[in-house]
């Protein structure tokens, strides 16, 4: 028997298998974190653009935006490397700014902001909440080519230059994580947030729009709209990382906002896409513990993935442990819909960003029977139509996926 650690919040559950009925679906993990000057280095040669030093004068200011705290970026490492830099071009420290691109999350506390900037940042360099809602840090810049107003928030706007500091990895409609998803939506109105989210749905077919979903970014209707948003946004130079399971930089590219970005999304799907011959009536899922299991809302997309290695009215059994609950206080009351269909329905008179993650959510406990190792209640669980897990009656053959939010599988049969 065989032994595997799976992440559930910031602990691990030991699960014990035959290596005859299970196999490990896991991307290789064996590069070495990237140091300081491997990182520096990377900043001197962007991709489709000049490092920003050369384009930001003392004087200037600088607003650098950072993911919030659901999502595992090495930004810490990195906003350290890029204030210094700025400072010894001759920016001063009251010139730059940072801001939390939470889009229509909460707000990151200050314990979540020490860890996503360290404290010698924090107690240095300014810090911007961004709030979605009202009017009073938001301004429209323009509308996309489909007719979508766009409101982003207005430190961009009074800022001379933008820095973007993200991950890179998979996401189950966007396509991928990162790069123009900074901006829009994560510093988005949330009537644009809505409104681009949107398009990942066709309330014709009552399904997921054609061509938007995991690993797709050409003709994707959702990213197209992400990036018209980001552009009216001048002056931006991105950064774009790519972590290990610990949340350390071990690919870093950076320089222009579309093409530093892609190359980034390219190294990802090169590693991180798992093929298999068929699926197994049986998968275990654990979603690579904290950010990614904080709660129901960022668990669902380690489920996504599960799907596609499960055979139909097979079993899945998500870790994922949930401390902060749903996610939302109003996502579960997407949940009284009688089915995926009703509740699609409902989503097409009335949208919601997370009704639509309510809608997938329950159209794979439709076609799955899912369970759940989580301090979600017993009666949350019931009404997601989702039974406790237990790890012990397990039949069959199966997949153990490690990590199901940073992989993407593609099933042959």
């Amino acid at each position: 028997m065989a032994t595997i650690d799976l992440k559930y919040g910031h602990g691990v559950v030991p699960f014990e298998y035959a290596e005859e009925r299970f196999s490990v679906l896991a991307a290789a993990n064996d590069s070495a974190p990237l140091d300081d000057r491997t990182i520096n280095e990377r900043l001197d040669q962007p991709i489709g653009a000049e490092p920003f030093e050369e384009t930001i004068s003392p004087g200037e200011t600088v607003l650098i935006v950072v993911p919030d705290a659901t999502r595992a970026s090495g930004s810490a490492q990195v906003v350290n490397l890029v204030v210094r830099r700025l400072i010894a071009n001759g920016t001063r420290p009251h010139e730059i700014a940072i801001i939390f691109a939470t889009g229509i999350h909460r707000q990151v506390t200050n314990e979540e902001k020490a860890e996503i900037l360290t404290p010698f940042i924090t107690q240095r360099i300014r810090t911007i909440d961004h709030r979605a809602s009202g009017i009073a840090n938001l301004a429209v810049v323009g509308e996309t080519s489909g007719g979508i107003s766009v409101s982003l928030n207005g430190a961009l706007l009074d800022s001379d230059h933008v820095i973007t500091i993200g991950a890179v990895s998979f996401h189950y409609f966007a396509g991928f994580t990162g790069g123009r998803k900074l901006i829009c939506p994560g510093l988005a109105s949330e009537r644009t947030v809505e409104a681009t989210h949107k398009l990942a749905f066709d309330c014709e077919t009552l399904r997921r729009r054609e061509g938007v979903g995991t690993g797709l970014l050409e003709g994707n209707a959702v990213h197209e709209a992400f990036l018209e948003a980001a552009k009216f946004v001048k002056n931006v130079f991105s950064i774009s990382t790519v972590v290990n399971d610990s949340g350390e930089v071990v690919d870093l590219f950076c320089g222009d906002l579309v093409t530093s970005h892609r190359a980034a999304c390219d190294a990802v799907a090169v590693k991180q896409t798992l093929r298999i011959e068929a699926k197994r009536d049986l998968v275990i899922v654990s979603c690579g513990g904290s950010p990614f299991d904080i709660n129901l809302i960022q668990a669902h997309k380690a489920l996504d993935t599960a799907a596609k290695a499960c055979t139909a009215g097979g079993r899945i059994i998500l870790l994922a442990e949930c401390s902060e609950g749903t996610g939302r206080t109003d996502f579960l009351d997407w949940f009284d819909a009688e089915s995926s269909i009703a509740l699609a329905r409902k989503l097409c008179t009335g949208y919601q960003v997370n009704g639509q993650t309510a809608w997938n959510f329950l159209s794979i406990c439709e076609r799955f029977n899912v369970e759940m190792l989580t301090t979600l209640d017993h009666k949350i669980l019931e009404k997601l139509r989702v039974k406790k897990a237990d790890l012990r009656d397990l039949s069959g053959t199966g997949y153990i996926l490690p990590n199901g939010a940073k992989v993407n599988i593609i099933a042959s049969g």
